[in-house]
């Protein structure tokens, strides 16, 4: 897991009145709203005696813990300290580690890291969304999976141009046809800091849900469109266009909650039988595809993406995957990975906390900063190296 990126911390409609619990990167978090409406997100452990700030309530513009009534605001800073009376000067080092948040496409993000603004990856963007809503033309569903399986594996499975054939009959041919291959040459790619991705052109049957079908007004076999990728550490879009006509638009924010459990957030967005009576079966045949790739992650093995690429067999069709391994190892070289063994071996004596930018330039944290793994020595080079191989198969 890393730190220094955008997760998703859950709906909009997740966050009313009351304080709310969330676990993300392996540690705990409160999100609360102030009298602004503004989302909020603290580390979820009260500096002075360890207490669950979520299990607190919210005053005002605080968070109150529930153990002695000490509350802080939305920046983390302590405003009182009941004990010590109204009177008192609250010391500087009284805060909690502080995150920055943004509400997007109905759902709440937050910046688990340190790192300047200008410096960060940008939350995905999503040009068929706007800031009231899906655009014009457009409508959206919101669906959200909590599963069992590490979550580099999901956003692999999702840049994974091989697997739709068997893992999803509704997607090809489950292998019978005989001239099957993916055309991994004629892929158009997308690469960036943050990006990798592709464009393709694929056969595919019709659509199996009637409505859906008959909106595309396709009965039978055709090419279609479709395009593929990650955007930072995790967050993944697809495009499926079932005739040129047609446009799904998924976009999918997952969010570790620990190493071998993640918290799917599930963004569709569609052109067509746009009336909201057609949610339910849109939402419906996307849980239909996402339980056939769950269902194959379970039994994934290893749990964890190896930290080897020649841990398993590649091909060209796994160019998007070395790629990927490729960027985690260099976000790796930044110093960005928590030392999840470390964390594990010392959960019963220390409370760690994701640090916030606020400790740059500040000390006196009362909570230790996470620990983070070293650079791996010649790590980069080697996914390089295997990248090439890939590239040339």
């Amino acid at each position: 897991m890393f730190i220094n990126f955008w997760y998703t911390a859950g709906r909009s409609t997740d966050v009313g009145d009351e304080p709310v619990r969330r676990r993300m990167l392996g540690l705990d978090f409160v999100l609360f709203r102030d009298t602004a409406g503004t989302v909020h997100c603290l580390a979820d452990t009260c500096i002075h005696r360890g207490a669950s700030l979520s299990a607190g309530k919210v005053k005002g513009d605080c968070i109150q813990c529930p153990y002695h009534g000490w509350q802080f605001d939305g920046e983390g800073a302590c405003r009182k300290i009941p004990s010590l009376g109204s009177q008192a000067r609250i010391p500087a080092r009284a805060r909690v580690d502080a995150y920055p948040t943004v509400e997007k496409y109905g759902l709440i993000f937050a910046f688990l890291g340190d790192i300047p603004e200008a410096e960060r990856c940008p939350i995905l963007p999503i040009p068929e969304y706007g800031p009231e809503g899906p655009m014009p033309g457009w409508a959206a569903t919101i669906q959200h999976f909590d599963w069992n399986f590490d979550y580099k594996r999901s956003i692999e499975n999702g840049i994974d141009a091989a697997h739709n054939e068997f893992v999803h009959p509704t997607h090809g041919f489950s292998g019978n046809r005989p001239d099957y291959r993916v055309r991994h040459e004629a892929w158009r790619w997308v690469e960036d800091e943050w990006t990798t991705g592709f464009f393709s052109r694929n056969i595919a049957p019709p659509l199996p849900e009637k409505k859906m079908r008959e909106a595309s007004g396709r009965e039978g076999n055709a090419i279609i469109d479709a395009g593929t990728g990650h955007h930072g550490i995790s967050m993944l879009w697809t495009y499926i266009h079932p005739t040129p006509e047609m446009k799904i638009h998924q976009y999918l924010f997952e969010t570790p909650v620990d190493a071998s459990h993640t918290s799917l957030y599930l963004l569709n967005l569609r052109n067509f039988l746009p009336e909201a009576e057609h949610d339910d079966r849109m939402m419906g045949r996307n849980e239909y595809v996402a339980t056939q790739d769950r269902d194959i992650l379970h039994d994934v093995r290893p749990v964890l993406t190896p930290e080897k690429n020649t841990a398993e067999f590649f091909t060209p069709s796994d160019k998007p995957i070395a790629m990927y391994r490729e960027k985690l190892k260099r976000w790796e070289q930044r110093g960005w990975r928590i030392d999840v063994d470390a964390v594990e071996r010392d959960h019963k004596r220390v409370v760690y906390a994701i640090p916030c930018p606020a400790r740059r330039g500040t000390k006196g944290w009362v909570l230790d900063a996470v620990p983070l793994r070293p650079a791996a020595v010649g790590a980069a080079s080697a996914a390089t190296g295997h990248l090439g191989e890939v590239g040339r198969a």
